[in-house]
Protein backbone atom coordinates (compact mmCIF):
# COMPACT_ATOMS: atom_id res chain seq x y z
CA UNK A 1 0.00 0.00 0.00
CA UNK A 2 1.27 3.45 -1.00
CA UNK A 3 1.79 5.56 1.90
CA UNK A 4 0.89 9.26 1.52
CA UNK A 5 3.74 11.67 0.73
CA UNK A 6 4.36 13.99 3.90
CA UNK A 7 5.14 17.70 3.60
CA UNK A 8 8.02 18.82 5.37
CA UNK A 9 7.75 22.17 8.28
CA UNK A 10 4.13 23.29 8.76
CA UNK A 11 0.84 21.64 6.25
CA UNK A 12 0.19 23.84 3.56
CA UNK A 13 -3.86 24.41 3.08
CA UNK A 14 -5.19 25.90 -0.16
CA UNK A 15 -7.56 28.31 0.46
CA UNK A 16 -10.11 28.99 -2.14
CA UNK A 17 -9.28 32.07 -3.77
CA UNK A 18 -11.58 34.85 -4.61
CA UNK A 19 -11.92 36.73 -8.06
CA UNK A 20 -13.47 40.00 -6.65
CA UNK A 21 -13.42 41.72 -9.99
CA UNK A 22 -15.82 39.11 -10.67
CA UNK A 23 -17.83 39.66 -7.35
CA UNK A 24 -17.58 43.33 -8.62
CA UNK A 25 -19.79 42.00 -11.84
CA UNK A 26 -21.91 40.04 -10.41
CA UNK A 27 -23.04 42.42 -8.05
CA UNK A 28 -23.32 44.99 -11.42
CA UNK A 29 -25.71 42.40 -12.95
CA UNK A 30 -27.59 41.49 -10.12
CA UNK A 31 -31.67 41.73 -11.47
CA UNK A 32 -33.35 43.16 -8.68
CA UNK A 33 -36.66 41.39 -10.32
CA UNK A 34 -35.12 38.20 -10.13
CA UNK A 35 -33.69 37.33 -6.14
CA UNK A 36 -33.68 34.04 -7.05
CA UNK A 37 -31.61 34.43 -9.75
CA UNK A 38 -28.42 36.00 -8.04
CA UNK A 39 -24.86 34.73 -7.50
CA UNK A 40 -24.04 32.80 -4.18
CA UNK A 41 -22.19 35.55 -2.82
CA UNK A 42 -24.24 38.65 -3.68
CA UNK A 43 -26.99 37.07 -1.56
CA UNK A 44 -25.17 36.27 1.39
CA UNK A 45 -23.82 39.81 1.56
CA UNK A 46 -27.32 41.29 1.30
CA UNK A 47 -28.67 38.99 3.45
CA UNK A 48 -25.53 40.11 6.21
CA UNK A 49 -26.66 43.43 5.31
CA UNK A 50 -30.02 43.32 5.91
CA UNK A 51 -29.77 41.86 9.06
CA UNK A 52 -27.19 44.46 10.30
CA UNK A 53 -29.57 47.28 9.33
CA UNK A 54 -32.50 45.31 11.01
CA UNK A 55 -30.21 45.22 14.50
CA UNK A 56 -29.62 48.68 14.14
CA UNK A 57 -32.91 50.13 13.68
CA UNK A 58 -34.39 47.96 16.85
CA UNK A 59 -31.47 49.19 18.39
CA UNK A 60 -32.36 52.67 17.77
CA UNK A 61 -36.40 52.71 18.06
CA UNK A 62 -36.72 50.04 20.34
CA UNK A 63 -34.07 49.79 22.49
CA UNK A 64 -32.61 53.44 22.83
CA UNK A 65 -35.68 54.03 25.48
CA UNK A 66 -34.64 50.78 27.11
CA UNK A 67 -30.97 52.05 27.87
CA UNK A 68 -32.06 56.00 28.92
CA UNK A 69 -34.29 54.00 31.40
CA UNK A 70 -31.10 51.33 32.32
CA UNK A 71 -28.87 54.81 32.85
CA UNK A 72 -31.88 56.32 35.00
CA UNK A 73 -31.67 53.40 37.21
CA UNK A 74 -28.73 53.39 37.42
CA UNK A 75 -28.30 56.96 38.45
CA UNK A 76 -30.93 56.04 40.95
CA UNK A 77 -29.07 53.11 42.45
CA UNK A 78 -25.82 55.54 42.78
CA UNK A 79 -27.85 58.08 44.59
CA UNK A 80 -29.71 55.38 46.96
CA UNK A 81 -26.47 54.25 48.10
CA UNK A 82 -25.04 57.21 49.01
CA UNK A 83 -28.34 58.22 50.57
CA UNK A 84 -27.91 54.83 52.50
CA UNK A 85 -24.14 55.82 53.63
CA UNK A 86 -24.95 59.26 54.63
CA UNK A 87 -27.70 57.54 56.98
CA UNK A 88 -25.82 55.01 57.83
CA UNK A 89 -22.73 57.19 59.50
CA UNK A 90 -25.62 59.53 61.07
CA UNK A 91 -27.04 56.04 62.04
CA UNK A 92 -22.85 55.11 63.67
CA UNK A 93 -22.56 58.93 64.51
CA UNK A 94 -26.35 59.35 66.41
CA UNK A 95 -25.12 59.09 70.06
CA UNK A 96 -22.30 61.92 69.18
CA UNK A 97 -24.69 63.88 67.68
CA UNK A 98 -27.19 63.41 71.08
CA UNK A 99 -24.84 64.78 72.93
CA UNK A 100 -23.62 67.55 70.50
CA UNK A 101 -26.90 68.93 70.42
CA UNK A 102 -27.43 68.68 74.45
CA UNK A 103 -24.33 70.71 74.37
CA UNK A 104 -25.90 73.30 72.19
CA UNK A 105 -29.13 73.41 74.24
CA UNK A 106 -27.07 73.55 77.38
CA UNK A 107 -24.79 76.58 75.68
CA UNK A 108 -28.01 78.46 74.24
CA UNK A 109 -29.71 77.66 77.54
CA UNK A 110 -26.63 80.04 79.37
CA UNK A 111 -26.64 82.45 76.87
CA UNK A 112 -30.47 82.79 77.10
CA UNK A 113 -30.49 83.44 80.67
CA UNK A 114 -27.92 86.39 79.73
CA UNK A 115 -30.72 88.22 78.04
CA UNK A 116 -33.28 90.24 80.94
CA UNK A 117 -36.94 89.37 80.56
CA UNK A 118 -39.29 92.56 80.50
CA UNK A 119 -39.60 93.13 84.16
CA UNK A 120 -35.99 92.79 84.30
CA UNK A 121 -35.03 95.65 81.67
CA UNK A 122 -35.36 98.35 84.14
CA UNK A 123 -33.42 97.39 86.68
CA UNK A 124 -30.48 96.77 83.67
CA UNK A 125 -31.15 100.42 82.36
CA UNK A 126 -30.60 101.58 86.29
CA UNK A 127 -27.15 98.98 86.06
CA UNK A 128 -26.25 100.95 83.15
CA UNK A 129 -26.51 104.12 84.70
CA UNK A 130 -24.97 103.42 88.32
CA UNK A 131 -21.66 102.17 85.73
CA UNK A 132 -21.24 105.43 84.81
CA UNK A 133 -21.56 107.54 87.81
CA UNK A 134 -19.65 104.89 89.52
CA UNK A 135 -16.52 105.76 87.21
CA UNK A 136 -17.37 109.60 88.00
CA UNK A 137 -19.28 110.33 84.45
CA UNK A 138 -21.70 112.58 83.82
CA UNK A 139 -24.44 111.64 81.79
CA UNK A 140 -25.49 114.26 79.36
CA UNK A 141 -27.82 111.83 77.81
CA UNK A 142 -29.76 108.41 78.63
CA UNK A 143 -32.17 107.85 76.35
CA UNK A 144 -33.69 104.75 75.33
CA UNK A 145 -35.33 103.90 72.09
CA UNK A 146 -37.89 101.73 70.53
CA UNK A 147 -37.24 98.24 70.44
CA UNK A 148 -36.69 96.23 67.48
CA UNK A 149 -38.08 92.75 67.75
CA UNK A 150 -36.60 89.60 66.52
CA UNK A 151 -37.47 85.95 66.14
CA UNK A 152 -37.06 85.39 69.57
CA UNK A 153 -35.84 88.54 71.33
CA UNK A 154 -35.94 91.73 71.33
CA UNK A 155 -33.37 94.94 70.57
CA UNK A 156 -33.28 97.93 72.97
CA UNK A 157 -30.53 100.85 71.60
CA UNK A 158 -29.64 103.40 74.57
CA UNK A 159 -28.77 106.71 73.33
CA UNK A 160 -25.93 107.75 75.74
CA UNK A 161 -23.97 110.71 75.84
CA UNK A 162 -20.85 111.36 78.95
CA UNK A 163 -18.50 113.63 79.63
CA UNK A 164 -14.95 112.32 82.02
CA UNK A 165 -11.42 111.15 81.18
CA UNK A 166 -10.56 109.08 78.72
CA UNK A 167 -9.12 106.28 81.03
CA UNK A 168 -12.78 106.75 82.94
CA UNK A 169 -14.42 105.95 79.54
CA UNK A 170 -12.23 102.52 79.46
CA UNK A 171 -13.31 101.63 82.89
CA UNK A 172 -16.87 102.24 82.14
CA UNK A 173 -16.73 99.96 78.89
CA UNK A 174 -14.97 97.29 80.96
CA UNK A 175 -17.70 97.58 83.57
CA UNK A 176 -20.27 97.47 81.27
CA UNK A 177 -18.96 94.12 79.57
CA UNK A 178 -19.10 92.52 83.34
CA UNK A 179 -22.61 93.08 84.07
CA UNK A 180 -24.53 89.69 84.09
CA UNK A 181 -26.52 90.94 81.21
CA UNK A 182 -25.35 91.37 77.92
CA UNK A 183 -24.89 95.08 76.37
CA UNK A 184 -22.52 96.30 74.16
CA UNK A 185 -21.01 99.51 73.15
CA UNK A 186 -21.81 100.86 69.07
CA UNK A 187 -21.05 103.84 67.08
CA UNK A 188 -18.65 104.78 70.10
CA UNK A 189 -17.23 108.73 69.19
CA UNK A 190 -15.11 110.79 71.90
CA UNK A 191 -14.27 114.25 71.02
CA UNK A 192 -12.84 117.40 73.35
CA UNK A 193 -15.47 118.80 75.68
CA UNK A 194 -17.11 121.96 74.82
CA UNK A 195 -15.83 124.31 77.58
CA UNK A 196 -12.25 122.49 76.88
CA UNK A 197 -12.19 120.75 79.76
CA UNK A 198 -12.35 117.02 79.50
CA UNK A 199 -14.10 114.85 76.82
CA UNK A 200 -17.55 113.72 76.01
CA UNK A 201 -18.35 110.12 74.36
CA UNK A 202 -21.18 109.58 72.25
CA UNK A 203 -22.25 105.82 71.86
CA UNK A 204 -25.77 103.78 71.41
CA UNK A 205 -25.57 100.70 73.93
CA UNK A 206 -27.60 97.69 73.22
CA UNK A 207 -29.28 95.24 75.68
CA UNK A 208 -31.43 92.39 74.45
CA UNK A 209 -34.19 90.80 76.50
CA UNK A 210 -35.83 87.44 75.62
CA UNK A 211 -39.53 87.11 74.19
CA UNK A 212 -41.88 85.38 76.62
CA UNK A 213 -43.88 82.45 75.03
CA UNK A 214 -46.86 84.78 74.54
CA UNK A 215 -44.98 86.96 72.52
CA UNK A 216 -43.86 84.94 70.26
CA UNK A 217 -46.78 83.26 69.68
CA UNK A 218 -48.20 86.59 68.93
CA UNK A 219 -44.84 87.44 66.58
CA UNK A 220 -46.04 84.25 64.91
CA UNK A 221 -49.69 85.28 64.18
CA UNK A 222 -48.71 88.50 63.16
CA UNK A 223 -46.53 86.47 60.60
CA UNK A 224 -48.94 84.56 58.98
CA UNK A 225 -51.50 87.50 58.64
CA UNK A 226 -48.31 89.20 56.40
CA UNK A 227 -47.70 86.23 54.26
CA UNK A 228 -51.72 85.51 53.84
CA UNK A 229 -51.89 89.31 52.61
Amino acid sequence: MKKPAMLSGKTKLDLPKIDFQAVIEDFRTLDPKDPGAWPLIPRIVILIGLFLLLVAAAAWFGWQAQYEELDAKRQEEAKLKEDWLAKKKQAVNLDAYRNQLGEIERSFGALLKQLPNAAEMESLLVDINQAGLGRGLQFELFKPGSEVVKDFYAELPITINLTGSYHDFGYFAGDIAKLPRIVTLNDINIAPGKSGDGLTMSATAKTFRYLDEEEIAARKKQQAKGAKK
